[in-house]
């Protein structure tokens, strides 16, 4: 390895300041100095990604995890504004859909609304849906529901239909 990348490589390591003029560098210099420099943020880009799974790890351990998935019945043509998840009196989400999240939903995908952790034991889960009748009309429909946080994760599922069917407008069960 030339003395220039030795240097070069030396100020990337330890981030102090290096200044080498082009014609310090012949033309296998610079191809090797860039390929050391593409290895080394290829390292990098693997360390972030191995953090960010650790961190996701420690943030929601497998036993406490909670996941909230959001759908619309089929056939439903009320347009869905926004919903909001509360979890034993706070707030756990508040969402409000665009056009293109409202479609999906409408054609049958599913959105997930939370992710968070839980005791193990029973919980108060709030859901409120706000929108649009196909006449024009605003609506807003609430239910609570009482869910059991087992050991396991756990994966919730809000089925939305629509409004005016009481209790059966909002259904909440396992996944």
């Amino acid at each position: 390895m030339s003395n220039i990348i030795r240097r070069c490589l030396l100020a990337l390591l330890v981030g102090s300041p290096l200044v080498v003029f082009a014609g310090d560098l012949s033309g296998d210099d610079m191809r090797s100095l860039d390929g050391q420099v593409q290895e080394i943020k290829s390292d990098v880009l693997n360390i972030a990604s191995e953090l960010n799974t650790l961190e996701e790890r420690l943030l929601f351990p497998s036993h406490t995890e909670v996941s909230v998935f959001v759908s619309l019945d089929e056939d439903e043509d009320f347009r869905l504004d926004a919903i909001e998840l509360m979890i034993d009196g706070e707030l756990a989400t508040h969402h409000i859909y665009s056009f293109k999240e409202l479609d999906a939903l409408q054609n049958g995908g599913v959105q997930r609304l939370y992710t968070g952790n839980l005791t193990t034991g029973d919980h108060q889960l709030s859901v409120k849906m706000i929108g649009k009748l196909k006449s024009g009309k605003e609506f807003s429909e609430s239910g609570l529901f009482t869910i059991n946080k087992g050991i396991k994760p756990s994966a919730l599922g809000i089925a939305l239909a629509s409004p005016g069917l009481g209790s059966d407008g909002i259904r909440v069960g396992d996944w």
